[in-house]
């Protein structure tokens, strides 16, 4: 693991550092969907907007679901007596870079989007002008592919800092050590484990590769939203067997009961969109990246 890069004087966290790349390629992909539908929407401020959130939901889920560790640590930020600014400041950063849970951020990811779908618009018939919005559910069948690449890459980031990647003891050539502060039982130190944010990393290339193919026919909107939501939560689903976190609810961990409320969500959401059949407007421009 390498949690920090260090070059010289500087200090960098590396996962700050993979969140930051996760951000840019998912902007790119992002910008090239908003160009190949006729939108006039700058995916620099749609992808930082979406970004903040849903680190804030992410962190606000995982210490929701660890309330007594939630006191500890603001006890220990602001303990009692005087204390330098930059102390708490320190203790508080230190807090906030580990410990963030997937499915509040997608939550809080959601949001934002279909909130900022009301302010996105096509682009007009006439030059400099401007169409309708592009509406909630169509900028969630836009964002789609581009959450996917977003979320493997900052996966990487985990891996690197050694949060989250807590995967079961392995004898796998690709297996990893965890980094010391970071083993928790059943991981004796120096054992090998599976690396699950590169498993997640590579189906979420392949959900991203998928989602932008299936879009070019031109399906209902919604179905691409629906079809990014019940993908995604089966992965979640399955890479828990191989992670250590612990059996909460039926012998499922708490992520693998949220995984399967997205996977409810997003086949609901397909039945309600192929039903409805909302078509896109304009028609799909010619993909300039295939």
């Amino acid at each position: 693991m390498y949690p920090y890069i260090n070059i010289g004087p500087v200090h960098l966290g590396t996962f700050g550092l993979l969140l930051w790349l996760a951000a840019v390629v998912a902007t790119v992909v992002l910008h090239k969907n908003f160009s190949r539908y006729g939108v006039d929407g700058d995916a620099l401020s749609v992808v930082a907007f979406v970004v903040i959130s849903g680190v804030i939901g992410a962190k606000t889920w995982h210490e929701l679901q660890n309330l007594t560790e939630l006191k500890l640590a603001l006890r220990q930020i602001a303990l009692p007596g005087w204390r330098h600014p930059l102390e708490v400041a320190s203790g508080f950063l230190h807090w906030f870079q580990a410990g963030f849970a997937w499915f509040g951020g997608m939550l809080a990811g959601i949001a934002m989007l279909m909130w900022q779908g009301r302010a996105v618009r096509f682009k007009g018939t006439a030059e400099g002008t401007l169409g309708k919005p592009v509406g909630a559910v169509r900028m969630l069948d836009l964002a789609a592919p581009a959450a996917a690449v977003g979320y493997g890459v900052g996966r990487i980031g985990c891996l690197l800092s050694g949060d989250g990647d807590y995967g079961k003891n392995t004898t796998l050539p690709w297996g990893v050590h965890m980094a010391p502060d970071a083993l928790v039982p059943p991981n004796p130190p120096g054992a090998l484990v599976q690396p699950t944010p590169v498993y997640e990393l590579l189906f979420s290339l392949a959900l991203a590769w998928w989602l932008w193919k299936k879009s070019q026919s031109s399906p209902s909107v919604g179905v691409i939203t629906g079809q990014y939501l019940l993908l995604s939560g089966i992965g979640r689903f399955l890479v828990e067997f191989v992670r250590i976190n612990p059996p909460l609810y039926w012998g499922l961990t708490n992520a693998q009961v949220a995984a399967l409320g997205s996977v409810i969500a997003g086949a609901l959401l397909i039945a309600v969109a192929r039903a409805k059949n909302v078509q896109w407007s304009p028609q799909l421009a010619s993909d300039p990246v295939s």
